[in-house]
């Protein structure tokens, strides 16, 4: 009798990495010199935060043109392309000639013990963060199982279950680091007690 076989299928694919690049330490300190000045400066964004009882700032809300108003951001940009071309490759997408393109690009600047609930980023392809800055304590981002409302009777997982296996997965933000995910995978910011400043961004398929 052959040996039982176990295949993983439908895998989804969360892709980690350093910014890199030629003087990414002085690009992470330029970024995070524009977050803050352009979060003093922005008073649009700061009644978005107020109204939406947002827990520190973000641009999400009011500027679409960060590439444009701040170099800091465009040199982003371009530092994004060879990672979001790595994911492509790994995800084996067949882009059919078209491409993915950035489509928008936002601050976010996370006070302690703020948090964000569960949201998908709708009508992009690939989205994603870089953290500028984080501070010891700063609240982990969640992904979860996206076949979590199907499992009705599943069982639960073991504590210390393999990545793959487990409901949802945590992810501890530190400076430097880029994430890459497809955009209908739901995530959350969990309350921390540090600050965290980071940009996040979708890509759309041209």
């Amino acid at each position: 009798m052959a040996a039982p076989t176990l295949s993983l299928l439908f895998p989804t694919h969360l892709y980690r990495a350093r910014l890199g690049g030629a003087g990414e330490r002085a690009a992470l300190d330029d970024l995070a010199h524009a977050c803050r000045a352009i979060a003093a400066d922005d008073a649009a964004g700061q009644a978005w935060c107020a109204e939406h009882r947002y827990g520190g700032y973000t641009s999400y809300g009011s500027l679409n043109d960060l590439t444009w108003r701040d170099p800091a951001f465009a040199d982003l940009a371009a530092r994004l392309a060879p990672h979001i071309a790595a994911f492509s490759e790994s995800a084996q997408f067949d882009l059919g000639g078209r491409a993915l393109a950035l489509d928008s690009l936002w601050i976010n600047l996370l006070a302690p013990g703020a948090a964000h609930t569960g949201h998908v980023h709708p009508r992009a392809a690939v989205s994603g963060a870089l953290y500028v800055a984080a501070s010891p304590g700063a609240g982990d981002i969640r992904f979860e199982d996206p076949r979590l409302p199907l499992m009705m009777a599943a069982p639960p997982r073991k504590a210390r279950a393999a990545a793959e296996n487990r409901r949802f997965v945590n992810v501890s933000p530190r400076g430097g680091l880029v994430l890459l995910w497809e955009s209908w995978l739901r995530h959350e910011v969990l309350a921390g007690d540090g600050e965290r400043i980071s940009v996040s961004f979708n890509y759309r398929w041209d």
